[in-house]
C-alpha cells in the first residue's frame, strides 16, 4: 500500500487532528490550473495524491473541510482529459491505468452513496463527463485502450448523475446498442408504435406477442435454434463487452434517477426481448454450434453476461411500477414467467457448469424473489405454483444452483409466512408428499436395487434446509412425521442412502430445539443406534452394506452431535446429556460381548456429541447418584476400551509395551485388553469431556462400590470379567503405566481387576483434565481473567483423598494420579510459555488458579492431603516464579484461613495450631523468596493488601501476618532472610526497594528496612491520598460543578478540548466533569515541573511527590469504570506520570517515580505493559538526549575530563552545569525498577520481556553511548547483568522463538561490555562508603553471572554449541566484523571480559574497603601465552581495550611486547589512539629513525605531559617528534600550557630553534603567557659567583648555551610585543621590581629599623594602570598596596619581605577587594618548591577530578630573576611554632580552645578538616618526601586544616648534610595522632577515616604516576638541589609501586601510615630545631 493511502486511513479516523496533514495530501494533488490546460500531465505521486483524496471522502464524506471535495470535483471535470496518453505517466502501464479508474469510481461512488450533499455536487459534474465519453465526444484524441478501461470501471461503479443528464445519457447508449446488435435480431430499440402499443395496452399486446413468439420458439426449436446461432455468431467478443456496458449503466441509471415514461418503456422492451432470446439460446444444443472449443466457451461467458445485466436491467424498470395498477400486476407475472423459463433453461442448459450460468442462474432467481416478495399476493402464489413442477429440475442441481434454490425458496416463504398461509404450506406439503411417492415407486419397481434418485436427495436437503433457515414449529411438524414414518418403514438393517439423508434432516430438524420433535427424534435415533449395535456381529450383518456401517460410524454420530451442538434450551439440554450418558453405557455393556471388534468402534463416534453435552456442564455442582454413576460408566468403558488420548509426550504408537520397571517410557494408553489406534477427534472429545465430568465419586463414604457394582460393568460374556486373574494383570499393568511407574505393579496385588480399571479410568479423567487445557474446569465466568481456585482440576483430584479408611495400595495409587497430574499441569503450562495476547492470558490465569486452590488447600482438615498441597506448591511456584507476585495468590496465601473456617474446624483446637504454624512458615518462606527476586513489586503487592484494612479485621490470624512481616528485614548489608546471592543483592534494585517502599531513607548510607512498618506507613499514605481524590470527588460533585456549564475560573474554557480532542462527545456525567477538571490539574501540575526542569530550577521533592501521588490514585480510582470518556486525559496522565521522574532525572525525582511506579503496576497490573512500554521510551529518549548513563560526551566523563589537556588528552571544555553523577545515581534507581519489572515478567508476560528487550536493543546499539564516567561502573554493569540475564530467557523458553535476535543481543552487550574498558581505569568517591560498595557488588554480580554464562557454554547449552544463529556474509559479524570461528573467538572475547570484569570488581572493592582485612577473592594466574591471546583478542575488538589492558598492568613484560607488535603492525588503524604513542615512538626507534615515526604528522594530540616527556634528551629532539610535540602544545590555548612553563623552558637546553619557536608564537597570543615565561627565562639565569653559580660548578657546553639563549630569548619576545603589549609588559615589570627591589635597600639597614624603610619605599611606588595582576595569580588584578603591611621576615639569605596587596579576581566584581600577602625574596633560589608545588597541584586535581575530600593548598611560587622570586602568603593561617608561642598545650588542646569542646559541631569540622588536608599532604609527602618538617613548616588555617611549606629538600636531599633523620614518609606527631586516632592504638574510626583516605589519594594518584613523573624528569638537568643525589626519578616510580595490585598498594599505602605514626623519629627532628633554631615543637 502507498504511503499516502496510510496516511489516509489514519487521517480518517480524526481528521480535525490532522488538517494539516490532509492539507499536504491536497496539496500533493493536480492543481485546477494545471487540469484545465490543454494537454494536462499527472505525476505518479499526485494520481496517488488523488485516490488518497478520494478514500478519504469515502470514509469521511461529511468532512468539514473543503479542499477534499474541491480536489475531487476538479479532477472528475478534468476526466475526459485523462482518457489521452499523455495524461499519464510514462511508467504508467494500461493496468496500472485501469486499476487507477476503478479504485477511484469505487472511491467516488462509497462517497456518494454515505452524503446526499456530496452525491449532488457530484452529479452536477459527473453526467456531462459520462455522456461525453460514452457519446465519443474527442475520439479521434482519446486512446481507444484508456476510454474501454474508464467504461468498463464506470459499469460496475456508477456514480450519480442528473436527470437531465440521465436522459441524454440513455440516448447515447440506444445509439451504442442499435450499433452493437446484429441485424438478425431485428430492430433492437422499439419503434414508436410498439411503444404506443406498450403504453396504450398496457402492454399486454406485446407481451402476448412476445409469449407467443416464445411458444413457437419452445414449438419450433429447430428452426429458432439456427436463427439464434446464425445471430450469435455475428457477434464478437468485443461487441458482446460493450452490450453488458451499456445494459449495465442502463440498470444505474433506473436505480439513481427517474427517467423520462418513453425511455422506460423502452428499456423494458429491450430487455423483455433480451429475455426471451436467452431461453432460446441456453436450449440451443452443444452441436448446433458451428464454433468449437475456447472461442465458443468464451463467447458463451460475455453473451451469458449480456442476459446477466440485461436481467438485472428488466428488474430495476418494475420498481417505478405502479403496486396496484392492473396493468403493472399483469406485467409483473409476464415477468415472472420470463425469469422463471430462463432460470429453468439455465438448469437444462449444457452450459450450467459454467460460472457465467451459474451467476445468471443466481441473479434470475434472485430477481424472481425479489419481484415476487415486493408485490406479494397474486405474483407469489402463481410463484409458488411455477416452482413446484420444477421441483425435480432444481433437486437434480448441486452447488451454486442448489444455494440459489434455497434461498428464493426461503425468501419467498418467509416473506408469504405471514401475507398468505395456504400457499406456502400447499408448496411445503407437496415438497415433502413427493419423497413418499417415489420411494413407494421405486419400492414396487425393484425391491432389490433400491437406487434413488438425486432428485429425491437434493428435496429432502432443501426441506431439511429450509426449517433450518425458517425455524418454525409449525414447518417442523408439517415435514417430521413423513420423515420417521419413511424411516420406520424402511429396512433399517440395510439402508439406502435416502434413510441416511433422512436420518440427517431430521436430526437437523430436531436440532432447531422444539421439544415435541427432539423427543421423537431423539428416541428414533437411540432405538436406530442400539439396534446396529445388536446387529453387529450377527450372521446377517456380514454382507452389510457401506450404507448400513456408514448410518452406525457416521450419520448417526453425526446427528447427534449436530443437536448436542445446537440445543440451547438448558431443560433440553439436561435431558439430552442424561440420554447419552445412558446410551452410552447401554452401548459399552453390549459392545464389550462382541467377540471380533472392538468396543471403541462403537462407544467412540459417540464421544463428540457427549463431549458437546459436557461443553457447558459444570462439574462442581451437586448432582445426583445415578448421573455421577453414568459420568463413571463412561470413563470405566474409555479405559477399557482405549479411548483415552496419549498422556505424555511421545510419538503414537498403535501398541503398548511395558518395561521392567512398569514405567511407560515413551507409550500411550491404549485399551486394558489389548492395542487400540485412538481417533484423533475421539480424543478431542475425551479432553473435552473430561473438562466436564465431576469427581468418580459416587459415594461420599465408600466410593469403590462393591464388587458386584463395578462388574456389573462387565458384560457376563466378556473375556475381561473379574475372574480372570489374567486380565486384572493386565489391568494392573495399565495402571501402574499410567502412573508413570509411581506404582509397581506388585504393590497392586490386593487391588481386583475391575477396581483396577476403575482406578485407572480415574487416571485417565484427571490426567486428562490438564492435558486438554491446564486443568480448568467448565462453569463459573468465561472470563478467562476472572477464575477462581474452585475451578481448578485438583479440586476433583482431591475429593479422591478425602475418602476415609483407604486401602493403602489404592491410597497409594491416588497420591500417585494427583502427582501425575501435577506434572501434566506443569507440562501443559512449559509447552505455553511462548504464547502472548490471549494465549498468554489464558495460561496465566490457569496457573494462578492452580497456585491458590493449592495455597488454599493448605487448611485442609486430611494432613496429607496438607502436605501434599505444600509440596505441590512450592513446586509449582519454583517452576513458574511468576506466581509470587500475582495478586490472587497473595490473597490466597495471607487471608486463607478465613476462607475455609467452619464450625467443625474451628472446635479443632489440633487442626488449628498445625494449619498456623504451616501457614506461618509458608507465608514466610514465600515472601522472602519474593523479596529476594523483586523486592519493589512484593513491597507493592504488600502496600496493596496493607490498604484492604477490612479484609484484615476480618482474618483471624492477622496477628500472624503482622508477626511474620516484622521479623522480614531488607538492606544494603548481609541479609538473614536468604543465604546467596539474589536479584535483591544487586545495589541497584536493592536502592530501587528502598524508593518503592516509601521510606524517607537516605539512599547514599547504608539502610535496613523493616518490610512491616515501611509497609504500613506507605499504605497508609496510599490510603489518605486515596481518600483525597474521594473527598475531592464529593465536593466537586456536591457543588454541583459539573452542571453549570460555563468554565471554571482558572480552567479556561479549552478544557473539553485538551481532554477529549475535537471529537464530538456524549452528554457528560458527574464523574466525567470531575475527572476532566482533575486530570488537567495534574497534568498542569507535572508540566509545570517539567517546564522548571528544563530551566535548572531546583526540585521540590515533597511538593513533586505528592502531586505524583495524588495524580496515581486519581488513576487508581477509575481503575475499575468502564467509562470511554477522558481516555486521552487518562493517557496523557499516565505519560506525564512515567516520564517526569525520567526527565527531571535527579535521585529524589526518580525515587518517587519508583514508588508511583511499583504502586499503579501493582494495583493494576493489567497496566503494566503500558507503564512499562512508557518507561522504555523514556529510557531510550534518556540515550538519545545523552543523559546520565548515557551522557558520552567528554566534559561528562568524570576525572579524564577535569584533568585535560595536563594528563590526559583531549580539548579542555567547560564542565557541564549539571553534576553527570546525580543523574547517573538517578538511572541506576531507574535500572534496579527495571531489573524488578523483568525478574516479575520473565516468566509470564512475552510482550513485556519484548519491551524490556527493545530497551535493551536500543541501548546496546553501536556506537557505544555510555558514559564512561568512573561513577557509573556500577549503574553500566548493572545495565550488563540485566542484559546478560535477558539473554538466558531462551534457555527457559519463553523467548525461544527470538534465538537468533537474542544472539545478536548478546553479542551487542558483550561487545558493549568490552567497550567499557576500552578506556584507563578510574576511580570516584562521593564521599559515601555505600555508593563505592555498591559499585563494586555491581560488578562482581556482573562477573558471577558472566562465570554461570562461560560455565553453561561449556556444557553446551548456549547458542547451540556455538551455532551462528545470526547470519554472517563472507565471515563479517555484524557485531565483531571479520571472523574465523564465531564459537572460539566468543569464548576468548568471554573470558578477556571476565578478566578484566574480576579486575574492576578487585579495584573498586578496594576503593570501597581500603583497609578491610578481608581477603581478596583468588584469582587464577595467567600464564604469558594467556595474556597474548588476551592482547590479541582486545586489540581485535578495539585497540583501545589492548591499551586499557596495558594500564591495568603497566608491568606486564608480555602483555606490553605483544601490544608493542600489534600496534606496529596496525599502526595505519589507530592514528586517532593518543594512548598508541609510547609504543612506537621510543627512544630506540628515534635512534633508528624508524618508519613507523612518519605516522606522527597524523597522529591524534596526547596530553601536555606525554608530549613534554617525548622533550627530554632521550628523543633528541627528533624532527617528527618535535613536530608533533609543537602540534599539540599549539593545540591548546597556551594558558593551559602555562603550568608547565618550568619544563618548557628547561627543555630549550636541547632545542634546536623548534621550541623557541613555539614559545614566540605563544607570546603573541598571550601576554600572561609571555610574562610568566620572561619570569621563569630571568629565573634561570646565573649571576657569576652567586650561591647558585658556584654549587653548579663549572658549566658544560650544554649549559653555556642554555644561559646565552635565556636573554636572547627574553630580547625576541619583547621585540615582539606590540604597543599595547609592550605597555602591559613594561608597567608590570616595572611594578614588582620595583617591589622586589625592596629587600635589597632593607639589607644595610638595622632589624629595628627595617619596618619603617618598608613603608617609605612602598609609597614610593605608584600603581600605574588597572591591569596590573600578582604574578603569582594572573587572575588576580592589583587594585593597590596595604603600605603598613611590610613586614621583613628572618632568612639566611638577604631579607625577605612580606606585603600584603588590595587584590580582585579578573572576572569578579569591582567593589569584592580582597587581601593577598605575598613573601618577596631575594638570594633565595624557588623553582625547587615551584617543581614541588607543581607536583601537589596536581595531586590536588587528581583527587577533585576523582571526588575525594582531601585537601591540598598549592601556593603560588614565581622565580623572577636570578635567585629571585615571589611565594604567595596562605591566607588565614599560622605557623604550629607561632602556636605554641601562645600556649603549652599540644593540638588537641589547641583545636578545642579554637573550635570547642570535644564532640561539639565546631570541633568536629575542625577534625574532619584536619583530618582530609593531613591525608592529603600524606599522599603528596610519600611522592615528593620532603624533610625539614619542622613546626614551623607547617601552617594551620582557621578551619583546622593542615598546610605544608617550605620545599628546599625533597626527593632523595635532606638537612644536615642529608643524614635523613626524618624516616617516616610524612610527619605524623604524637599530637597529630591525638587529633586523629582519639583511641591511641589505631583502631578509632577517625583513623580508619584517615587512613583510608590516604589509601585511596595514593590508589587514585597512581593512575597518573607517568604524568607526574614526567613533570619531575623534565627538570633533572636544572641544576636543582633535590636532583644533586641518588636516582629521585627511579626512586619516584618506586615509590608508586606500579608493579602492585590495588590491594597490595592500598596495604604498603596503610603500612606507611602505620609506621609514620608517632615515630620517634618525627618528634626528635623536632627536638633538634628547638634546639637549634628555636622553633616550639
Amino acid at each position: 500500500m502507498d504511503p499516502m493511502i496510510e496516511l489516509c486511513d489514519i487521517i480518517a479516523k480524526r481528521p480535525d487532528q490532522f488538517r494539516d496533514k490532509l492539507a499536504w495530501i491536497c496539496g500533493r494533488s493536480p492543481q485546477p490550473e494545471n487540469l484545465q490546460n490543454d494537454s494536462p500531465r499527472a505525476s505518479r505521486s499526485q494520481l496517488n495524491a488523488v485516490i488518497a483524496v478520494a478514500r478519504f471522502l469515502s470514509k469521511c464524506p461529511h468532512s468539514k473541510d473543503d479542499r477534499p471535495i474541491s480536489v475531487l470535483l476538479e479532477f472528475i471535470r478534468a476526466v475526459p482529459s485523462t482518457l489521452r496518453r499523455s495524461f499519464w505517466p510514462q511508467s504508467y502501464k494500461f493496468e496500472s491505468i485501469a486499476s487507477f479508474y476503478v479504485e477511484f469510481l469505487k472511491y467516488v461512488y462509497e462517497a456518494a452513496n454515505g452524503s446526499p450533499d456530496l452525491a449532488s455536487e457530484i452529479a452536477e459534474y459527473f453526467g456531462e463527463v459520462v455522456t461525453a465519453t460514452v457519446s465519443g465526444q474527442d475520439s479521434n484524441i482519446n486512446d481507444p485502450a484508456i476510454s474501454r478501461a474508464f467504461v468498463l470501471a464506470l459499469s460496475d461503479d456508477f456514480p450519480p448523475v442528473l436527470a437531465s443528464d440521465a436522459d441524454q445519457l440513455i440516448d447515447h447508449l440506444f445509439q451504442q446498442l442499435t450499433a452493437l446488435v446484429p441485424a438478425s435480431q431485428g430492430e433492437v430499440i422499439p419503434g414508436n408504435s410498439e411503444i404506443a402499443a406498450a403504453q396504450a395496452n398496457g402492454s399486454s399486446s406485446y407481451w402476448n406477442s412476445c409469449v407467443d413468439q416464445l411458444n413457437f420458439i419452445n414449438d419450433e426449436g429447430g428452426a429458432m435454434s439456427k436463427q439464434v446461432v446464425a445471430s450469435f455468431e455475428e457477434e464478437s467478443l468485443e461487441c458482446l463487452e460493450k452490450q453488458e456496458v451499456v445494459f449495465k449503466m442502463l440498470a444505474h441509471v433506473l436505480e439513481k434517477v427517474s427517467i423520462d415514461q418513453k425511455h422506460l418503456v423502452q428499456v423494458r422492451l429491450i430487455a423483455k426481448k433480451q429475455l426471451q432470446f436467452m431461453s432460446a439460446f441456453l436450449k440451443v444444443r452443444k452441436r448446433d454450434w458451428t464454433e468449437q472449443g475456447q472461442n465458443l466457451k468464451s463467447k458463451i461467458n460475455a453473451k451469458l453476461s449480456v442476459y446477466r445485466a440485461a436481467a438485472r436491467m428488466q428488474i430495476k424498470s418494475l420498481v417505478s411500477l405502479d403496486v396496484d395498477a392492473k396493468t403493472s400486476k399483469k406485467l409483473v407475472l409476464e415477468t415472472l414467467a420470463l425469469l422463471i423459463d430462463a432460470a429453468d433453461a439455465c438448469l437444462l442448459s449444457q452450459w450450467r457448469k459454467l460460472r457465467a450460468c451459474e451467476n445468471l442462474f443466481t441473479s434470475l432467481l434472485s430477481g424472481i424473489a425479489q419481484v415476487a416478495v415486493s408485490r406479494g399476493g397474486q405474483p407469489l402464489r402463481v410463484l409458488l405454483i411455477r416452482l413446484k413442477p420444477l421441483a425435480d429440475t432444481w433437486g437434480s442441481s448441486q452447488g451454486v444452483m442448489f444455494d440459489g434454490v434455497l434461498k428464493t425458496c426461503c425468501e419467498i416463504i418467509e416473506s408469504g409466512w405471514a401475507r398468505d398461509r395456504a400457499p406456502i404450506d400447499t408448496f411445503i406439503m407437496g415438497l415433502a408428499t413427493s419423497i413418499r411417492e417415489r420411494h413407494d415407486h421405486v419400492e414396487q419397481v425393484d425391491q432389490d436395487k433400491q437406487e434413488v434418485p438425486a432428485v429425491q436427495l437434493n428435496v429432502i436437503r432443501l426441506l431439511a434446509d429450509l426449517n433450518v433457515s425458517i425455524s418454525k414449529p409449525e414447518v417442523v411438524d408439517m415435514i417430521l412425521p413423513l420423515f420417521i414414518e419413511s424411516l420406520e418403514e424402511g429396512d433399517a438393517i440395510a439402508p439406502s442412502l435416502l434413510r441416511l439423508r433422512l436420518l440427517d434432516a431430521v436430526s437437523r430438524m430436531a436440532s432447531l430445539g422444539f421439544e415435541r420433535s427432539y423427543r421423537e427424534t431423539v428416541v428414533l435415533m437411540t432405538r436406530s443406534y442400539l439396534s446396529k449395535l445388536s446387529s453387529a456381529g450377527s450372521g446377517e450383518n456380514k454382507s452389510s452394506t457401506s450404507e448400513a456401517n456408514t448410518e452406525r460410524s457416521e450419520t448417526l454420530p453425526a446427528g447427534f452431535l449436530l443437536i448436542a451442538t445446537n440445543l440451547k434450551n438448558a431443560k433440553l439440554r439436561s435431558d439430552y446429556r442424561h440420554r447419552l450418558l445412558s446410551l452410552c453405557s447401554d452401548v459399552g455393556l453390549a459392545a464389550e460381548s462382541k467377540s471380533g471388534r472392538s468396543g471403541a468402534d462403537f462407544l467412540g463416534p459417540l464421544l463428540p456429541a457427549v463431549a458437546e453435552m459436557c461443553s457447558d456442564f459444570d462439574p462442581t455442582v451437586d448432582l445426583e447418584p445415578s448421573m455421577l454413576k453414568l459420568f463413571r460408566n463412561l470413563w470405566f468403558y474409555v479405559a477399557l476400551f482405549g479411548l483415552a488420548p496419549p498422556i505424555q509426550k511421545s510419538k503414537k504408537s498403535d501398541s503398548t509395551t511395558l518395561n521392567s520397571s512398569g514405567n511407560t517410557g515413551s507409550i500411550t494408553l491404549q485399551a486394558v485388553g489389548g492395542p487400540y489406534m485412538w481417533d484423533a477427534q475421539w480424543s478431542a472429545s475425551v479432553q473435552r469431556i473430561a473438562q466436564g465430568t465431576p469427581p468418580l465419586v459416587v459415594s461420599s463414604v465408600k466410593w469403590l462400590e462393591d464388587e458386584l457394582e463395578l462388574n456389573a460393568l462387565h458384560n457376563p460374556a466378556s473375556r475381561q470379567g473379574s475372574g480372570n486373574e489374567k486380565a486384572a494383570i493386565t489391568q494392573r499393568t495399565a495402571l501402574s503405566a499410567a502412573l508413570g511407574g509411581r506404582v509397581d505393579v506388585g504393590s497392586m496385588s490386593t487391588i481386583s481387576g475391575v477396581k483396577a480399571t476403575y482406578l485407572l479410568a480415574v487416571a485417565f479423567l484427571e490426567i486428562i483434565r490438564f492435558i486438554s487445557n491446564g486443568g480448568i474446569l467448565n462453569g463459573g465466568t468465561s472470563d478467562s481473567t476472572s477464575l477462581n481456585a474452585s475451578r481448578s482440576a485438583f479440586s476433583c483430584a482431591f475429593e479422591y483423598l478425602k475418602t476415609p479408611n483407604l486401602t493403602p495400595a489404592v491410597s497409594q495409587c491416588l497420591t500417585a494420579i494427583v502427582h501425575r497430574a501435577f506434572e501434566t499441569a506443569v507440562s501443559w503450562l512449559e509447552d505455553r510459555i511462548t504464547e502472548t495476547g490471549n494465549g498468554a492470558v489464558i495460561r496465566d490465569s490457569t496457573l494462578f488458579t492452580h497456585a491458590c486452590f493449592l495455597i488454599n488447600s493448605m487448611s485442609q482438615r486430611e494432613e496429607h492431603i496438607r502436605n501434599i498441597s505444600v509440596k505441590l506448591m512450592v513446586q509449582l511456584r519454583d517452576k513458574f516464579p511468576q506466581v509470587l507476585w500475582n495478586s490472587s495468590c497473595v490473597d490466597s496465601l495471607i487471608f486463607f484461613v478465613q476462607n475455609d473456617t467452619t464450625s467443625t474446624v474451628v472446635n479443632d483446637p489440633a487442626w488449628e495450631a498445625a494449619v498456623r504454624s504451616l501457614y506461618q512458615k509458608n507465608v514466610r518462606e514465600w515472601i522472602v523468596v519474593s523479596l529476594s527476586y523483586a523486592p519493589c513489586t512484593t513491597q507493592g503487592l504488600l502496600q496493596e493488601k496493607l490498604c484492604k484494612a477490612n479484609t484484615w479485621q476480618k482474618s483471624q490470624h492477622s496477628t500472624d501476618v503482622m508477626s511474620l512481616l516484622s521479623e522480614i528485614r531488607i538492606g544494603t548489608g548481609k541479609n538473614d532472610c536468604w543465604t546467596g546471592i539474589r536479584t535483591a543483592n544487586i545495589p541497584a534494585v536493592m536502592a530501587s526497594a528502598a524508593a518503592a517502599s516509601g521510606a524517607n531513607l537516605k539512599l547514599s548510607e547504608a539502610f535496613i528496612l523493616e518490610v512491616l512498618s515501611t509497609g504500613i506507613v506507605s499504605a497508609t499514605v496510599k490510603c489518605n491520598y486515596a481518600g483525597e481524590i474521594a473527598g475531592m470527588r464529593r465536593f466537586y460533585n456536591g457543588m454541583d460543578g459539573f452542571q453549570s456549564g460555563a468554565a471554571q475560573p482558572g480552567v479556561g474554557g479549552g478544557l473539553q478540548r485538551l481532554i477529549s480532542g475535537a471529537f464530538s462527545q456524549p452528554q457528560q456525567t458527574e464523574d466525567d466533569a470531575f475527572i476532566e477538571v482533575t486530570l488537567s490539574k495534574f497534568v498542569r501540575l507535572l508540566q509545570q515541573f517539567v517546564s522548571s526542569a528544563e530551566k535548572g530550577g531546583e526540585l521540590d521533592k515533597s511538593q513533586f511527590r505528592e502531586t505524583c501521588c495524588q495524580a496515581t490514585a486519581l488513576l487508581l480510582s477509575n481503575l475499575g469504570s468502564d467509562r470511554k470518556s477522558n481516555l486521552k486525559g487518562f493517557s496523557q496522565l499516565l505519560r506525564l506520570l512515567c516520564w517526569c521522574p525520567a526527565y527531571i532525572a535527579t535521585p529524589d525525582a526518580m525515587e518517587t517515580g519508583v514508588f508511583i511506579w511499583t504502586w499503579l503496576v501493582s494495583a493494576a497490573p493489567q497496566w503494566g505493559s503500558l507503564v512499562l512500554a512508557e518507561l522504555v521510551d523514556a529510557w531510550l529518549w534518556s540515550i538519545d538526549t545523552k543523559r546520565g548513563l548515557f551522557a558520552s560526551d567528554k566534559k561528562y566523563s568524570g576525572p579524564a575530563a577535569k584533568l585535560r589537556p595536563h594528563l590526559t588528552h583531549g580539548e579542555p571544555e567547560p564542565l557541564p552545569d549539571i553534576n553527570p553523577v546525580e543523574q547517573i545515581l538517578a538511572h541506576r534507581l531507574w535500572l534496579g525498577f527495571f531489573i524488578d519489572r523483568f525478574e516479575v515478567v520473565r516468566h509470564n508476560s512475552v510482550e513485556q520481556l519484548l519491551l524490556i528487550g527493545r530497551m535493551l536493543q536500543g541501548t546496546a546499539n553501536l556506537p557505544w553511548s555510555f558514559s564512561h564516567h568512573p561513577a557509573a561502573a556500577g549503574t553500566f554493569f548493572t545495565f550488563m547483568l540485566l542484559g546478560i540475564k535477558f539473554c538466558s530467557c531462551h534457555s527457559q523458553r519463553n523467548l525461544q522463538n527470538f534465538r537468533s535476535g537474542l544472539q545478536l543481543l548478546e553479542d551487542r552487550l558483550y561487545r558493549a561490555c568490552l567497550g567499557w574498558f576500552a578506556y584507563d581505569p578510574q576511580f570516584y568517591d562521593i564521599n559515601n562508603m555505600n555508593f563505592a560498595q555498591s559499585e563494586a557488588q555491581a560488578v562482581q554480580y556482573f562477573c558471577n553471572e558472566m562465570v554461570n554464562s562461560l560455565q553453561s557454554d561449556s556444557k553446551g547449552h548456549a547458542q547451540e554449541n556455538g551455532k551462528i544463529l545470526v547470519h554472517v556474509n563472507d565471515g563479517y559479524h555484524p557485531i565483531w566484523g571479520k571472523m574465523d570461528d564465531y564459537a572460539v573467538g566468543m569464548e576468548k572475547r568471554k573470558q578477556l571480559l571476565l578478566m578484566l570484569c574480576e579486575h574492576e570488581a578487585d579495584r573498586l572493592f578496594v576503593w570501597a574497603h581500603p583497609v578491610s582485612k578481608e581477603p581478596m577473592p583468588s584469582r587464577a594466574k595467567l600464564t604469558a601465552e594467556k595474556w597474548i591471546e588476551h592482547a590479541r583478542t582486545a586489540f581485535s575488538v578495539d585497540p583501545r581495550i589492548a591499551f586499557s589492558l596495558a594500564s591495568r598492568f603497566p608491568t606486564n613484560t608480555s602483555l606490553k611486547a605483544e601490544i608493542t607488535q600489534l600496534v606496529q603492525s596496525n599502526i595505519l588503524d589507530i592514528r586517532d589512539i593518543p594512548e598508541a604513542l609510547p609504543y612506537f615512538v621510543t627512544p630506540k626507534a628515534v635512534d633508528e629513525n624508524s618508519a613507523l615515526l612518519q605516522q606522527l604528522p597524523h597522529w591524534a594530540a596526547c596530553s601536555i605531559t606525554v608530549a613534554l616527556e617525548f622533550l627530554t634528551p632521550l628523543y633528541k629532539g627528533h624532527p617528527r617528534v618535535m613536530a608533533y610535540v609543537l602540534r599539540v602544545l599549539e593545540s591548546y590555548p597556551p594558558d593551559h600550557v602555562t603550568f608547565y612553563m618550568p619544563q618548557l623552558v628547561q627543555s630549550l637546553r636541547y632545542d634546536e630553534g623548534r621550541l623557541e619557536g613555539y614559545l614566540l608564537r605563544a607570546t603573541k597570543k598571550s601576554d600572561i603567557f609571555a610574562h610568566i615565561l620572561i619570569w621563569h627565562l630571568q629565573g634561570e639565569e646565573l649571576e657569576p659567583g652567586s650561591e647558585a653559580a658556584i654549587l653548579a660548578g663549572p658549566p658544560d657546553e650544554r649549559t653555556k648555551y642554555f644561559q646565552e639563549l635565556l636573554p636572547v630569548v627574553r630580547q625576541r619576545i619583547v621585540d615582539g610585543f606590540g604597543p599595547t603589549a609592550r605597555d602591559v609588559f613594561e608597567r608590570e615589570f616595572d611594578f614588582f621590581d620595583k617591589v622586589t627591589s625592596i629587600s635589597g635597600v632593607l639589607y644595610p639597614i638595622p632589624k629595628e629599623e627595617r619596618r619603617a624603610g618598608i613603608r617609605r619605599e612602598l609609597e614610593k611606588i605608584q600603581l600605574n594602570g588597572k591591569d596590573l595582576y600578582l604574578p603569582t595569580a594572573p587572575n588576580k588584578l592589583v587594585r593597590g598596596i596595604k603600605l603598613d603591611s611590610g613586614i621583613p621576615l628572618q632568612s639566611a639569605a638577604k631579607v625577605p619581605i612580606m606585603i600584603t596587596f588590595y587584590v580582585m579576581d579578573r572576572d569578579g566584581d569591582e567593589n569584592d577587594i580582597k587581601p593577598q600577602a605575598c613573601i618577596f625574596k631575594v638570594g633565595d633560589d624557588c623553582r625547587q618548591d615551584v617543581l614541588a608545588l607543581q607536583v601537589i597541584s596536581q595531586l590536588r586535581d587528581i583527587f577533585g577530578a576523582v571526588g575525594l575530600d582531601l585537601y591540598l593548598f598549592p601556593y603560588g611560587v614565581l622565580p623572577t630573576g636570578p635567585e629571585r622570586g615571589i611565594i604567595e602568603v596562605v591566607p588565614n593561617t599560622r605557623s604550629r611554632s607561632q602556636m605554641g608561642e601562645t600556649t603549652d598545650g599540644g593540638l588537641y588542646e589547641i583545636f578545642q580552645q579554637d573550635f570547642g569542646p570535644v564532640g561539639s559541631p565546631s570541633f568536629e569540622a575542625a577534625r574532619r578538616n584536619f583530618i582530609v588536608s593531613s591525608a592529603g599532604y600524606a599522599v603528596a609527602s610519600l611522592l615528593l618526601q620532603p624533610k625539614d618538617r619542622h613546626n614551623g613548616n607547617l601552617l594551620f588555617d582557621n578551619s583546622g586544616r593542615l598546610v605544608h611549606i617550605d620545599f628546599g629538600f625533597i626527593f632523595e636531599i635532606s638537612p644536615g648534610g642529608n643524614m635523613r633523620f626524618e624516616s617516616a614518609h610524612f610527619k605524623l606527631s604524637h599530637e597529630m595522632t591525638q587529633l586523629l586516632d582519639p583511641s591511641g592504638v589505631m583502631k578509632s574510626e577517625t583513623w580508619d577515616h584517615f587512613v583510608s583516605l590516604c589509601i585511596k589519594g595514593y590508589l587514585a594518584s597512581r593512575r597518573y604516576m607517568n604524568g607526574i613523573i614526567n613533570t619531575v624528569l623534565l627538570m633533572l638537568d636544572s641544576g636543582l638541589p633535590c636532583f644533586s643525589r641518588g636516582d629521585p626519578i627511579g626512586n619516584l616510580r618506586k615509590r608508586f609501586h606500579p608493579e602492585m595490585s590495588e590491594r597490595e598498594a592500598a596495604n604498603f599505602m596503610k603500612s606507611v601510615c602505620v609506621d609514620a605514626y608517632n615515630k620517634w623519629t618525627t618528634a626528635g627532628y623536632d627536638l633538634i630545631q628547638y634546639l637549634q633554631q628555636g622553633i616550639e615543637k
